[in-house]
């Protein structure tokens, strides 16, 4: 059946999403790792804040704060399938992901490219950056146990500053999807990490206004070890 659908002669996004719905359901959700895994697995990608428009408006910002302030590395933790990383210019970058599927995409698709290394989040091994980012990715840590070990090490890992794109605040209305869980995780910084500053705050200039409220503003937020 899958063959059949394979050569209906139609757009090919559309018949990856019938085969997706009726022949690769998505699985209920678990727990913040395996919906991930079990996304990119199924073929699903990081989402649109790593596409057009949004990942253009990241990368401006991303690559001015790394060129202006000097930055020789860089670590994301939660580096996706690597579009918004085609946009970047970093001197040398290390992405970890939970997933080993986006890993083992992230690798073949830089594969020329020597300043750039993948690894999986369970194989981290203690390595440091001048900067370390989170992009899209906090507000997506369902549970507190993944979210305080996320956190400790985006700040731990970082001898210069961070940077963490997300929602800030505890608002969570009944209809916020599964995988999501918002924080006001600047708090968390504050309570947890006083050698940490934030130095700047970036509103989104792409607020997503087809969202609800408590989704809307994904802004940046630069920190700075004092």
């Amino acid at each position: 059946m899958k063959q059949i659908i394979k050569n209906i002669p139609i757009i090919g996004s559309v018949a990856r999403q019938i085969n997706k719905k009726w022949f690769n359901p998505p699985k209920p959700f678990e727990d913040s790792g395996s919906y991930w895994k079990n996304r990119y697995k199924a073929g699903g990608d990081s989402g649109k804040g790593s596409y057009n428009e949004f990942a253009e408006f990241k990368a401006e910002i991303l690559n001015e704060f790394v060129s202006e302030n000097g930055i020789n590395s860089v670590i994301e933790y939660g580096c996706g399938d690597g579009n918004q990383l085609s946009l970047a210019k970093y001197p040398k970058y290390i992405g970890f992901d939970v997933s080993s599927e986006i890993i083992s995409l992230c690798t073949n698709t830089f594969s020329k490219d020597e300043t750039k290394g993948f690894k999986v989040m369970d194989d981290y091994d203690g390595e440091t950056a001048d900067l370390t980012l989170s992009l899209d990715v906090v507000y997506h840590l369902v549970e507190d146990s993944v979210f305080e070990s996320y956190m400790n090490r985006l700040f731990d890992s970082s001898e210069k500053f961070v940077i963490v794109y997300s929602t800030d605040t505890d608002n969570n209305p009944s209809d916020v999807a599964e995988h999501v869980r918002h924080r006001n995780f600047s708090k968390w910084i504050s309570d947890n990490k006083p050698q940490w500053k934030l130095i700047k705050h970036i509103p989104n200039r792409h607020p997503i206004d087809d969202q609800p409220e408590s989704e809307r503003s994904l802004d940046f937020y630069i920190y700075s070890k004092v």
